[in-house]
């Protein structure tokens, strides 16, 4: 009997607060760093790869990057080509957008000898002026970027909104960036095969295809699948 009423009241009584005092989360200094992932379920990810590097997936099969020396280089030409690759998709989908042709016919008249445009707008330079312009614009970014200490993300004067100052979103910001970049590379690399399968433009050959589903598409372009 008493042993019953002991258990009814120990459910019975209120529970006790805490009357220590609360800490903070037990660190041991120690960062976690979680990977992106593998590119090939149940492979090992090469050992060369750094966990830390943005959009690592372990894929790197021909053990390109095992020298220091040209995985450094290879990192830094992979984010450079992926943001040429996102303008360049940006500039062709926008010219042919708002109505001033595709981007195939766009540089023909560095060929034909006739005049480059801005939008609709004659630019009153021939191509060496051009050229020269370029040289000395392109030459001069250059050298403020490698003069900021950083040959891909220099921040200062090339990071204007001032992103890369919140170091708990760095991360997350390059993670973005390659992943766009890459995409917008296979995506200009797709522009060009369709270009030459079709000659349209990929606004035009998406119209085409949203009107006709099954009649405009890879298979019927006459190239893709020779025998259709």
């Amino acid at each position: 009997m008493a042993l019953s009423m002991r258990t009814v009241s120990a459910k019975t009584a209120a529970p006790r607060g805490f009357a220590g005092r609360r800490v903070a989360a037990v660190s041991n200094g120690c960062r976690v760093v979680m990977k992106a992932g593998n590119w090939l379920p149940g492979s090992d990810a090469p050992a060369w790869l750094p966990d830390d590097l943005p959009g690592n997936y372990g894929f790197d099969p021909l053990s390109l990057g095992k020298d220091p020396a040209s995985l450094k280089r290879f990192t830094e030409s992979e984010v450079i080509h992926g943001r040429w690759a996102m303008l360049g998709v940006a500039g062709a989908l926008a010219v042919e957008l708002l109505g001033y042709g595709n981007w195939y016919d766009a540089p023909l008249w560095a060929v034909t000898g006739g005049k480059a445009t801005w939008f609709g707008i004659e630019v009153p330079f021939d191509l060496n002026t051009l050229l020269a312009f370029e040289f000395v614009a392109m030459a001069a970014a250059e050298g403020q970027r490698n003069d900021a200490g950083g040959v891909i993300y220099p921040g200062g004067a090339f990071d204007p909104l001032g992103f890369a100052k919140d170091s708990s979103k760095a991360g997350e910001l390059k993670l973005k960036e390659i992943k766009n970049g890459r995409l917008a590379m296979v995506a200009f690399l797709g522009f060009i095969a369709q270009h030459a399968a079709t000659g349209k433009g990929p606004l035009a050959a998406l119209g085409e295809h949203l009107a006709n589903p099954w009649g405009a598409n890879f298979a019927t372009n006459g190239v893709s699948v020779p025998f259709f």
